[in-house]
């Protein structure tokens, strides 16, 4: 028993360990991502994919990993559609590590963004950014998505300061250039169309000098809309004609360009040529844009045939307003489809992960079970040699001490054997009493059987049988007031001598199975056997055989 106690200890220790252990490897693998996801993301979204939600039981290590793939998602610029626990990663490190606070707080606002809930991030990302005492490492990041978001939103003049505090804090001329374009369209939303102009001015310069081409023309582009909306169109139109001049007349912009040139028109009044440079303008987008950017270009040249249709025609016609509302209609059919397959798509790793989880319960389960049954049996199979060696024990006790008995007997000199009032004899009656044979019929051992006969035989041989019947019915004779003497003279022509062997042993309190045990027969065959004595005897059924014997011999 002390061994299975011992190995229950040890299977909690091994299960106790082995859980410690898997924290322990799976902390070390999620600090390692930590400590790579700035400089390369991929890498460490790799050794998080390769780690099981369902496992992190710690709600350090969840609030970590989900942290961590939210952040991941964000910097990869993916789908975050299915990363809704960011929202306890930020929960559990408000307050308590300033560092993943502020970034996972970041996650969560864009997560916030991508379900379509825009105020809801921009809500948060200013609180974050109003924090004080921030490193301007920390909070750069997080104002560069305010910023970003600002300018989606249209935001003018609460984006100024924002983005003014952006350019301030970014580590490098690049990000800085970035942030002043960001500033730049914040003074357009804000109709300060002449500090506009002026930072448009700076990046054209720094984009020329540094020899930015694509910068270049995105500058001037912007710089030709701001002189547009300024109503000074023949600048802009210079502006425009400086870029078909460094670049050739069909260029990949070429369709946004000539759009340029039929506002300023359409703003000039110059009405014929507005409509020859929108009719240009949609010849180039049909050519070169794909069917997503088409629409999008759709959605300004269709406002801009509306509003030329109306100043020739003094109407506004119906298919002009049905051709606007498709345009937008399908760009939202289009975010909306995006951001289904996003959510199915999200739907799906979170089903995979829960199959994953199903089957590694399942597992668990099944191990369990297996490891329950082993150790019941086990303990089982401990209780049974447990039991059979101390009945071993016993038996092994009870032998020595029947062979020690026949021993002193044998050594018996054999004039006092003879004579049954030395103590000699008396000692050999009480080797051959009942309950020597009793107890070789509750344990039918062969070994004891053995001694048995050795027992028996002393005085002469029994031919086989188990006991010495003669000294048997004797011994009943003694025990019993001649017992055996009066059966046989009232009934000895009617029973056998394996009914009488019966009987004998009946009066003497054997049950039917250590009946079987000493007549070597089945104890099915004794009650066959019981049976017919009933019959011979003329015993009724509800009257015991050995009260009717007694009742049925007399002295």
């Amino acid at each position: 028993m002390r061994k299975a106690v011992y190995l229950i200890l040890t299977l909690a220790a091994l299960l106790v360990g082995s859980c410690i252990d898997s924290a322990s490897k799976y902390n070390k693998e999620i600090n390692e991502a930590e400590k790579i996801m700035q400089g390369n993301p991929d890498s460490a979204m790799s050794i998080l994919d390769e780690i099981d939600p369902t496992n992190l039981k710690i709600d350090s290590l969840r609030a970590k990993y989900h942290y961590l793939i939210a952040f991941g998602h964000m910097r990869q610029n993916r789908s975050m559609i299915g990363d809704s626990l960011v929202a306890f990663a930020h929960k559990y490190y408000s307050g308590k590590d300033v560092v993943r606070d502020v970034r996972s707080g970041t996650a969560y606002a864009w997560y916030k963004f991508w379900v379509g809930d825009t105020p809801g991030a921009i809500a948060m990302l200013d609180s974050i950014v109003r924090l004080s005492n921030l490193p301007d490492s920390l909070v750069a990041p997080t104002l560069r998505i305010r910023v970003l978001l600002g300018v989606s939103e249209y935001q003018g003049e609460t984006l100024i300061p924002l983005a003014k505090r952006l350019v301030a804090i970014e580590p490098d001329t690049f990000r800085q250039i970035e942030a002043k374009y960001m500033l730049m369209s914040a003074y357009e939303y804000a109709e300060k169309l002449d500090s506009a102009l002026l930072l448009s001015e700076e990046l054209i310069d720094y984009a020329r000098s540094h020899k930015w081409g694509d910068k270049h023309f995105i500058f001037e582009l912007e710089q030709a809309q701001i002189l547009g909306e300024m109503g000074r169109t023949d600048k802009s139109n210079r502006v425009v004609e400086s870029i078909f001049e460094t670049s050739s007349p069909d260029n990949g912009a070429a369709d946004i360009l000539h759009l340029q040139l039929a506002m300023n028109a359409l703003n000039s009044d110059n009405l014929s040529l507005a409509t020859k440079e929108l009719a240009i303008a949609d010849s180039f987008a049909v050519k070169f844009r794909k069917e997503e950017d088409y629409t999008y270009y759709r959605s300004y040249s269709n406002l801009l045939h509306t509003m030329i249709d109306f100043k020739q025609n003094g109407k506004i016609k119906l298919m002009h307003i049905n051709g606007l509302n498709n345009r937008q209609q399908e760009r939202y059919n289009r975010a909306k489809a995006s951001q289904w397959e996003s959510e199915r798509s999200a739907l799906q790793q979170q089903g995979r992960a829960l199959a994953l989880k199903t089957e590694s319960q399942h597992k668990t389960v099944v191990i369990l079970v297996i490891a329950l049954f082993a150790l019941i049996i086990v303990v089982s199979a401990a209780w049974i040699i447990r039991q059979r060696r101390l009945r071993e024990r016993e038996n092994e006790e009870r032998a020595e001490a029947l062979q020690k008995m026949v021993d002193e007997l044998k050594s018996t000199p054999a004039q006092m054997q003879a004579d049954v009032h030395t103590p000699e004899a008396l000692r050999r009656a009480m080797l051959q009493q009942l309950g020597i044979i009793k107890m070789v019929a509750e344990t039918p051992t062969e070994q004891n059987r053995e001694m048995l006969r050795k027992i028996s035989s002393i005085d002469s041989d029994t031919d086989g049988e188990l006991v010495n019947w003669k000294n048997v019915f004797e011994l009943i004779n003694t025990l019993y007031d001649g017992f055996y003497d009066r059966l046989q003279a009232s009934f000895g022509d009617v029973l056998t001598p394996k009914e009488k062997q019966i009987i004998v042993l009946m009066i003497a309190g054997f049950s039917t199975k250590e009946i079987s045990v000493i007549t070597g027969q089945t104890t099915s065959t004794i009650y066959v056997r019981k049976s017919s004595i009933r019959k011979k005897l003329g015993i009724p059924e509800k009257k015991d055989i050995v009260t009717f014997l007694r009742q049925n011999t007399p002295d």
